[in-house]
Protein backbone atom coordinates (compact mmCIF):
# COMPACT_ATOMS: atom_id res chain seq x y z
CA UNK A 1 0.00 0.00 0.00
CA UNK A 2 2.74 3.01 1.31
CA UNK A 3 5.67 2.60 -1.22
CA UNK A 4 8.81 3.18 0.17
CA UNK A 5 9.17 6.87 -0.31
CA UNK A 6 6.36 7.46 2.71
CA UNK A 7 3.84 8.58 -0.02
CA UNK A 8 0.61 7.10 -1.10
CA UNK A 9 -0.06 5.85 -4.77
CA UNK A 10 -3.38 7.58 -6.11
CA UNK A 11 -5.01 3.81 -5.81
CA UNK A 12 -4.18 4.28 -2.31
CA UNK A 13 -6.09 7.41 -1.82
CA UNK A 14 -8.97 6.23 -3.78
CA UNK A 15 -9.55 3.02 -1.54
CA UNK A 16 -9.43 5.76 1.39
CA UNK A 17 -11.81 7.95 -0.04
CA UNK A 18 -13.68 4.61 -0.69
CA UNK A 19 -13.82 3.33 3.48
CA UNK A 20 -14.00 7.28 4.62
CA UNK A 21 -17.59 7.05 2.73
CA UNK A 22 -18.68 4.30 4.52
CA UNK A 23 -20.73 5.76 7.52
CA UNK A 24 -19.66 4.14 10.29
CA UNK A 25 -16.79 2.33 8.58
CA UNK A 26 -15.55 5.59 7.82
CA UNK A 27 -15.09 6.89 10.98
CA UNK A 28 -13.85 3.86 12.43
CA UNK A 29 -10.98 4.32 10.05
CA UNK A 30 -9.93 7.74 11.06
CA UNK A 31 -9.77 7.26 14.83
CA UNK A 32 -7.70 3.80 13.64
CA UNK A 33 -5.78 6.14 11.42
CA UNK A 34 -5.72 9.07 13.66
CA UNK A 35 -4.47 7.82 16.86
CA UNK A 36 -2.81 4.00 15.70
CA UNK A 37 0.51 3.47 15.86
CA UNK A 38 1.12 4.26 12.30
CA UNK A 39 2.50 7.12 11.22
CA UNK A 40 1.85 7.68 7.67
CA UNK A 41 0.63 10.31 6.02
CA UNK A 42 -2.75 9.26 6.41
CA UNK A 43 -2.48 10.13 10.10
CA UNK A 44 -2.35 14.18 9.31
CA UNK A 45 -5.42 13.56 7.40
CA UNK A 46 -7.54 11.71 9.52
CA UNK A 47 -6.84 14.67 12.54
CA UNK A 48 -7.08 17.08 10.16
CA UNK A 49 -11.20 15.96 9.17
CA UNK A 50 -11.38 14.37 12.82
CA UNK A 51 -11.04 18.87 13.76
CA UNK A 52 -13.47 19.35 10.70
CA UNK A 53 -15.99 16.76 12.37
CA UNK A 54 -15.89 18.60 15.90
CA UNK A 55 -15.81 22.06 14.14
CA UNK A 56 -19.07 21.31 12.66
CA UNK A 57 -20.40 19.09 15.69
CA UNK A 58 -19.93 22.77 17.80
CA UNK A 59 -20.87 24.96 14.62
CA UNK A 60 -24.93 22.74 14.48
CA UNK A 61 -25.37 22.81 18.16
CA UNK A 62 -24.53 26.57 18.28
CA UNK A 63 -26.82 27.78 15.70
CA UNK A 64 -29.52 25.23 16.13
CA UNK A 65 -29.68 26.74 19.63
CA UNK A 66 -29.50 30.49 18.16
CA UNK A 67 -31.80 30.27 15.65
CA UNK A 68 -34.83 29.67 17.36
CA UNK A 69 -33.55 32.68 19.85
CA UNK A 70 -33.37 35.09 17.33
CA UNK A 71 -36.97 34.31 15.63
CA UNK A 72 -38.59 34.28 19.09
CA UNK A 73 -37.75 37.99 19.67
CA UNK A 74 -39.27 38.89 16.03
CA UNK A 75 -42.37 40.48 16.53
CA UNK A 76 -43.92 38.74 14.18
CA UNK A 77 -43.21 35.46 14.88
CA UNK A 78 -46.12 33.84 17.59
CA UNK A 79 -45.87 31.30 19.62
Amino acid sequence: MVQGNGHNSTSDWMLTMLLLALPIVGFIMLLVWAFGGNKDCRSGFAKAVLIWYLIGIILTIVLALAIPAFFSFLPWVTS
